[in-house]
């Protein structure tokens, strides 16, 4: 709704025709009206405005009663006034909204009189022309409340089942990793940093900020389209893995806040929303796969019999972060969220399968040689009631974690674990999590049959096992900067490298021996290049080391007559003469059961421009 509040001295109107055939009958009492020192409230209902109308009466009232007050007016003139918005609702709904806001005037004591709806008028008004006596308001339907502070109590669980307050720990607790997370988020401490090496790391691989959009939206060059396609294709793998039944869905990134589910669920979110005006409302950018999903599950026929399944999407996620927060690969204002949701009958099963999701995703920061730290969020209810519950899961991650108390009904969830590494600045990077949902269920209306023939909600849990995509990258980038600063030289895993193997010949003389090494390779489906350029040999060799190529091969005179390949091993800096089938059965194993995603970039470097990010190497 929005409005437009003149205090007039005088206002008088009169009808003349009707412009709609749903206009409300006249009367002697509002065919036409004369008044003095009057708030005219001119008026034009929105759509949706009547989906949330007990909202949208009482702010209007609050306003304007506000107004009346600071004014001295005597009376209020509700005036239909269709040309203040091109969104305009359907006749039944403005003349609905115009007779509640009405109503609630007069509850509260007020003199209103109302212009008839759907007529033409002719006025005249005087204005005052005092500051307050020309005012302009809008209205939302369903504008979100947002999310107040919420107090949490903090305390160290023990394995053993002690609890130990998080400064006590600091000053007897032996692991250090840990001490570093109470004293980022208990005592919000400053951790000493520095420039971020894996953000040069990143750029390395074509991972850059977009100039030319929103702080804290990337774009992806050839090489990290790549990554980015691996990461995404492997985190389906990863759930599939679980053993239970998941679906792959695709949705959109868009919804309206005017329905009850979506507001509640975003006002639960917290502050950090993108949101949309279009024609149909105020949306909101999902910030994870839940709304699509859920929207999506509701209309689903689902039996105990069914549970639990999985529903799975890389969903185009936005939050509104902080500018001085951005940071590349790890937090971001756009990035793409491998979501997992799993139904299940109860909590008791909930519970279960959250402990296979926490060995899984232990087992996939084992693979890059990490070791996570937990931040436990839990519910006070859920604390007091369940502590056995959380105490295995402390179990199951090997060591202490730090456990965060909060009011009950604080959030949709009773327990929201984040997985955390300590990155090689010696700062708390979370990349993983579950967490355990007990109230949108019952919020979207999805439902099931339970084996008594009852309608039951399930509960869900929420995942992203190897963490967002880029926060996994980053994870990844981490470690080969922490490699590094170990004097051992950065690699990244063979799976999820741009080039898998660059060819490289010691002159143009071989370039035939090398395209015949090219050929075999392509056909064994690695992503492969070709150095054809007419520079050094040494250049060759840099320009793969840098860009991080787990096998070099080079191609010479003794290649040539042997048919075979001089490689350097970036993982293990060895270097040996091989068959070329060797090299692909090396590559092979290294890459497992992993899927290989198509190459992004022409075989031969003397056909590719030279990429800005490798440019600045």
């Amino acid at each position: 709704m929005k409005t437009l509040l003149i205090h007039a001295k005088h206002f008088e109107y009169g009808v003349r025709e009707k412009a709609l055939d749903e206009a409300e009958p006249l009367s002697t009492e509002n065919s036409s009206g004369e008044f003095s020192n009057a708030l005219v409230v001119f008026t034009t209902v929105e759509k949706g405005d009547s989906s949330e109308l007990r909202e949208i009466v009482n702010s209007v009232a609050d306003d304007v009663g506000k107004v009346v007050r600071n004014v001295g007016a005597d009376v209020v003139v509700l005036y239909p006034y269709a040309h203040l918005s091109k969104n305009l609702a359907d006749p039944g709904e403005s003349l609905l909204v115009l007779e509640s806001v009405e109503l609630e005037l007069r509850n509260r004591g007020l003199n209103v009189r109302r212009a008839p709806f759907g007529w033409y008028k002719e006025f005249k008004l005087e204005c005052y022309g005092h500051p307050l006596s020309e005012l302009s308001r809008e209205f939302k339907a369903g504008e979100m409340r947002r999310a107040r502070p919420i107090e949490k109590k903090y305390v160290v669980l023990l394995p053993t089942g002690e609890l130990v307050e998080p400064n006590a720990y600091l000053e007897k607790g032996d692991d250090e990793e840990l001490k570093i997370l109470i004293s980022k988020e208990v005592l919000k401490v400053e951790l000493p940093g520095g420039e971020p090496e894996v953000s040069e790391a990143c750029n390395k691989f074509g991972f850059e900020w977009e100039p030319m959009s929103d702080a804290g939206h990337m774009r992806y060059g050839p090489h990290a389209t790549v990554m980015v396609e691996a990461v995404s294709s492997y985190a389906w793998d990863v759930a599939r893995s679980l053993g239970i039944p998941v679906f792959r869905v695709r949705g959109t990134n868009m919804f309206n806040t005017k329905f009850r589910p979506i507001r509640e669920h975003a006002e639960l979110f917290g502050d950090r929303l993108y949101e949309v005006e279009t024609d149909r409302g105020t949306h909101v950018l999902r910030y994870a796969a839940c709304h699509q999903q859920f929207a999506m599950i509701k209309d689903w026929i689902i039996s105990y019999r069914d549970l639990p399944f999985g529903v799975f999407e890389i969903a185009d996620s936005y939050r509104y972060e902080q500018p001085g927060e951005l940071q590349i690969c790890f937090r971001l204002r756009k990035f793409l969220m491998p979501d997992l949701h799993i139904f299940t009958k109860d909590l008791r099963e909930a519970v279960e399968y959250s402990k296979l999701v926490q060995r899984k995703i232990h087992e996939e920061m084992g693979k890059l040689g990490r070791r996570y730290v937990a931040l436990y969020n839990v519910t006070e209810d859920f604390f007091r009631e369940h502590f056995d519950y959380l105490l295995d899961f402390v179990r199951g991650d090997g060591r202490a974690a730090l456990v965060a108390v909060l009011p009950p009904g604080a959030y949709y969830w009773v327990i929201n674990v984040e997985y955390i590494i300590i990155d090689s600045l010696g700062k708390p990077a979370e990349i993983a999590t579950f967490q355990i949902d007990v109230g949108n269920a019952r919020r979207f209306g999805i439902a099931y049959t339970a084996e008594d023939g009852r309608e039951s909600y399930p509960v869900i849990i929420h995942t992203a096992i190897i963490g967002s995509i880029e926060r996994y990258i980053y994870a990844v980038m981490d470690t080969a900067v922490s490699m590094k600063k170990r004097g051992q030289p950065p690699t990244i895993p063979t799976w999820l490298a741009p080039i898998q193997v660059r060819i490289v010949p010691v002159s143009q003389k071989y370039l035939d021996y090398a395209n015949e090494v090219l050929k075999h390779l392509v056909s064994a489906g690695i992503r492969v290049d070709l150095d054809d350029r007419d520079v050094s040999l040494a250049k060759k060799i840099r320009d793969a080391g840098i860009e991080w190529i787990p096998y070099c091969a080079v191609v010479g005179e003794r290649e040539y007559a042997t048919k075979t390949v001089n490689v350097r091993i970036r993982a293990n800096n060895s270097q040996k003469a091989i068959k070329v089938e060797e090299l692909v059965e090396l590559v092979k194993k290294d890459v497992g059961s992993h899927t290989q995603v198509p190459q992004t970039t022409p075989h031969y470097l003397s056909r590719r421009p030279t990429l800005n990010y490798l440019s600045k190497l």
